[in-house]
């Protein structure tokens, strides 16, 4: 469902949430062909800094725009611009939490900032800001 320009209101806010599993790392890595060892390579991620494979942050990253596309503001909505800083690997296993929160809305514009989270058990892995265009009724 769609939340329209004229519906939307500063403070909503909307999650999903999934379970990273080793067949999302390694068809990221076909998609994108991002095959840094840290993420598919056993051996060489032990080396690394977390001691394990872990997601691509892209990957991790993409279910911010899930929300944006599928919840808040929807079906409709065009994705202009994004920030985003890691704080924290996600690991095979990981449950991840993205969430998004209206901080402003530009009317005149049609635009709207989101606040953007990506946690794992309570703790932030990625933050950032997105600017999407809202869709408009008629």
């Amino acid at each position: 469902m769609t939340v329209y320009l004229e519906d939307l209101k500063v403070g909503m806010t909307a999650t999903t949430g999934k379970t990273i599993t080793e067949a999302d790392i390694l068809l990221y890595s076909a998609v994108s062909t991002d095959t840094n060892p840290v993420h598919i390579n056993a051996e060489a991620a032990a080396a690394s800094p977390f001691k394990e494979r872990v997601a691509h942050g892209m990957l991790t990253a993409g279910l911010i725009s899930a929300v944006l596309g599928n919840q808040l503001p929807g079906p409709g909505t065009i994705y202009m611009g994004q920030t985003l800083r890691f704080r924290g690997p996600v690991r095979i296993g990981d449950t991840v939490t993205a969430t998004v929160e209206v901080t402003a809305i530009e009317a005149d514009k049609k635009r709207a900032t989101l606040k953007t989270i990506c946690t794992v058990a309570g703790k932030t892995v990625i933050e950032g800001e997105a600017t999407v265009l809202v869709p408009v009724r008629g």
